[in-house]
């Protein structure tokens, strides 16, 4: 299972449930890897979403604890369901938020990380690999910049 995030230079993630800088080139790249994938959301995440619906163009799968319908998604109440409904699929991306990156990080083995080169203030975030022996930066992009950001792309396998 792969994820894929976007992260500040302090590995923060957002803060009150969304995204404080979001570039277009990072929404591009989401777009460009997900589509026709498997996506795994939490539902608070998915409120934050367009009209909090599900994504177009992949089939999400949201966990939850609530009793509830999604419509355009499998609703899943944890995670071995969740990972039983993508097991179904040729790749699922996890794609938050905090608490479901936590929650399916020992079946993450592959991370496309967006790194953004500031630190806005952050209430969640994600695992620093670069500081874990147990992942490894398989490819870093080139430095690229939008509106005067700083931001790459990179891939972090986790080391077998």
């Amino acid at each position: 299972m792969d994820a894929i995030v976007a992260v500040y230079s302090d590995w923060g993630i957002g803060a009150r449930g969304t995204q404080p800088v979001v570039l277009s080139a990072d929404r591009k790249h989401f777009r460009d890897l997900t589509k026709g994938a498997a996506v795994i959301v939490g539902r608070k995440t998915l409120e934050d979403f367009p009209n909090g619906q599900p994504l177009k163009g992949r089939d999400n799968i949201v966990v939850t604890r609530q009793d509830i319908e999604v419509a355009g998604a499998s609703v899943v109440h944890g995670t071995e369901e969740a990972v039983a409904e993508a097991a179904k699929y040729d790749r699922a991306f996890v794609i938050g938020g905090a608490s479901i990156f936590r929650q399916f990080f020992p079946f993450t083995d592959r991370v496309y990380l967006t790194k953004i080169a500031l630190a806005p203030t952050s209430d969640s975030f994600f695992p620093d690999l670069d500081a874990d022996s147990a992942w490894k930066c398989t490819d870093e992009g080139a430095e690229q910049e939008e509106n005067g950001i700083r931001f790459r792309f990179c891939t972090y396998e986790r080391i077998k």
